[in-house]
This record gives C-alpha cells, sequence and structure tokens, in this order.
C-alpha cells in the first residue's frame, strides 16, 4: 500500500478521513488488495500519515460498503466471497449495467465511442503488460465512461458499489485468467453503440459483466 503525505487531521469536515477512505476505496476496488487481506488501524494510520480515529471511521464507512469484512472480535479484511455471493454480484451487474447501457444508448455520440475506444486501447496495453490493477482500472473506466451518458446516478451508485465489492475478487480472477489481450466483449459493446443496436448492446454488456466471474464458480 503506497504511503501518502502526512497532512493535519483536523481540517474541516474530516479531511483526513475522507483522504483514506477515498484512496483506500480505489485501491479495493481496482484489485490492489487479495481476498481476505487483513488490514489494522495502527498500518493504514501509519501508511497514510492519520491518527486512528480518520482510520477507523474509514474503515467503518466501507464496511458499511461492503468493501470490508468487519468480524465480531474487531478484525477487518478485505472480501472473500463464496460462489454464492459472486453469483448474486455477477447477477446485479448484469441487471444493472445491461440497464445502464440501454439509458446511455441514446446519447452515445461519436465522441464518446472515441473516448471509449481510446479506454479500451489502454485496457489492451495493460493486458500485455500482464497489469493486474492497470487491467481492472481501465476495464472499469471503460464501463463508467459509457454509464455516466446514461444520467441515471442513483443506479450508477449502486453500480460502483457492486465493483467496490468485487474488486479483490476480480484481481484473484484476472490472475487465474492470465489474460493478455482485452474481452472481446468490448469490441461487441462499441459495434452495438456504433450500430444504436439496443438488444446487441445489453447481451454484450450482460455477457462481459457476467462471463468472466463464472471462472471462478468451482
Amino acid at each position: 500500500m503506497p504511503t501518502q503525505p502526512r497532512s493535519s487531521d483536523a481540517g474541516p469536515g474530516s479531511a483526513a478521513h475522507d483522504r483514506l477512505y477515498r484512496s483506500l476505496r480505489q485501491q479495493i476496488m481496482h484489485g490492489e488488495l487479495a481476498p481476505g487481506q487483513p488490514l489494522t488501524l495502527r498500518g493504514l494510520a501509519k501508511s497514510f500519515g492519520v491518527s486512528m480515529t480518520p482510520a477507523r471511521e474509514a474503515l467503518r464507512r466501507l464496511a458499511a460498503e461492503g468493501a470490508l469484512t468487519l468480524s465480531a472480535s474487531g478484525r477487518v479484511t478485505t472480501p472473500d466471497l463464496s460462489n454464492e455471493r459472486i453469483e448474486e454480484l455477477a447477477t446485479l451487474r448484469a441487471l444493472i449495467e445491461t440497464e445502464l447501457a440501454s439509458r446511455a444508448l441514446p446519447r452515445a455520440h461519436l465522441a464518446l465511442i472515441d473516448r471509449l475506444q481510446t479506454i479500451n486501447v489502454a485496457n489492451a496495453e495493460a493486458a500485455v503488460k500482464r497489469d493486474a490493477v492497470a487491467y481492472i482500472r481501465t476495464n472499469l473506466e471503460f464501463h463508467r465512461t459509457l454509464y455516466l451518458r446514461a444520467q441515471a446516478p442513483a443506479m450508477l451508485a449502486v453500480a460502483e458499489t457492486v465493483w467496490l465489492q468485487l474488486g479483490p475478487t476480480m484481481r484473484a480472477l484476472y490472475s487465474r485468467l492470465n489474460r493478455s489481450d482485452p474481452p472481446q466483449t468490448h469490441r461487441m459493446i462499441l459495434a452495438a453503440l456504433k450500430a444504436g443496436d439496443e438488444p446487441a448492446l445489453r447481451l454484450a454488456v450482460r455477457t462481459d459483466v457476467t462471463q468472466g466471474l463464472r471462472h471462478l464458480l468451482t
């Protein structure tokens, strides 16, 4: 975990808590932490240069989002998901993200498609380099960029909470697949957007967000 520059914990609105929360949330979502990885208040406070109080508040907030697991004894870890939980979250992705894509389609102008193609190139480069974190980050950026055009912020917030819970699992999936190229389904999504084909777009998104996770089910 990268060390953050020290700053005062006493800023307005608990700036130290927000900084730690956002940084740790991004690390979890992008798969920088493995499933079941333990976290400690002391370790987080030291790494981020804050006191124990903002570290504790950030952990509580992330636990409430499902990004961390808090045991009865107070032990904090990243989620180590069961097959049932993976199946549930994959189903949620399929339901929410196909709807977001469908709502985005009428606003999918050429500039958006060009932006998605650029992100997909970065995703391919990360795959070739076998950079798991960059691969997950650019994959989520591809989806988020499309879904922002849906103009459905509450729905997108739910999707991002699912991504957050799946972050460590996606890292495990990447390691298992040993992928060196971007998903074919991204090209299917781009083709459907260009054609204005809603059924093809929904199918491509549903396939993209579920097929990888199925590899983790045993």
